[in-house]
C-alpha cells in the first residue's frame, strides 16, 4: 500500500468515526424524539375541557384580573403550563412573551441550563386608548426547544 492510499483511508475512517460519535452524543444529550409537526405553526389548546398532557405542560397559563381600571397598574402572571414545565439542559423553554393584542409588551428569555422555572410576572398599565371597545386581549407566547411555539389568550375588561 502506498502512502497516499493509506492517508486517504485513515482520513475517511477518522471522519466516519467522528460522525458516528457525534450522532451518538447528540442522542445521549437530547434523548427525547422531536415531533416535527409541532414546529409547523403556533400550537394552542384544542379542547380546554380535555387537555392532553402536552397541552397541560406547554400552553401558557395566564393569571390576571378579568377587569381593570384604565391607567392603574395590575399584574399578569404567566407560567408555562398548568403543571409547570420542566427545565433541563435537553428540554427547556426559550422565552415567554406577552402582547396586548398585536402590540408586544414584554419578553423574558431563559437559558437552557435548567436553573429557572418558566414562570414570570409582568406589571401592566392599560389606557382607555388601548381598549377602544372596552376590552383588550392579552396574548402570551412561549417556545419550547422540543415542542415548538405555544400561545394562549386572556380577555381583560378596561373601565
Amino acid at each position: 500500500m502506498d502512502r497516499r492510499t493509506f492517508i486517504k483511508g485513515a482520513a475517511l475512517s477518522s471522519a466516519s468515526i467522528g460522525l458516528v460519535s457525534l450522532v451518538n452524543a447528540a442522542e445521549l444529550y437530547f434523548p427525547s424524539k422531536v415531533d416535527k409537526t409541532l414546529f409547523e405553526g403556533i400550537n394552542r389548546v384544542k379542547d380546554p375541557a380535555k387537555k392532553t398532557h402536552l397541552e397541560e405542560t406547554h400552553a401558557p397559563f395566564i393569571v390576571a384580573p378579568r377587569s381593570v381600571k384604565a391607567d392603574e397598574p395590575f399584574s399578569v402572571e404567566v407560567s408555562v403550563g398548568e403543571s409547570l414545565h420542566i427545565m433541563t439542559p435537553s428540554h427547556w423553554i426559550e422565552y415567554i412573551q406577552l402582547s396586548i393584542g398585536n402590540e408586544p409588551a414584554g419578553r423574558i428569555d431563559f437559558q437552557p441550563r435548567g436553573y429557572m422555572q418558566p414562570k414570570v410576572k409582568f406589571n401592566v398599565v392599560l389606557s382607555k386608548e388601548a381598549a377602544p371597545d372596552g376590552k383588550v386581549t392579552l396574548v402570551t407566547t412561549q417556545h419550547c426547544n422540543l415542542h415548538g411555539t405555544w400561545e394562549s389568550t386572556f380577555d381583560v375588561k378596561v373601565t
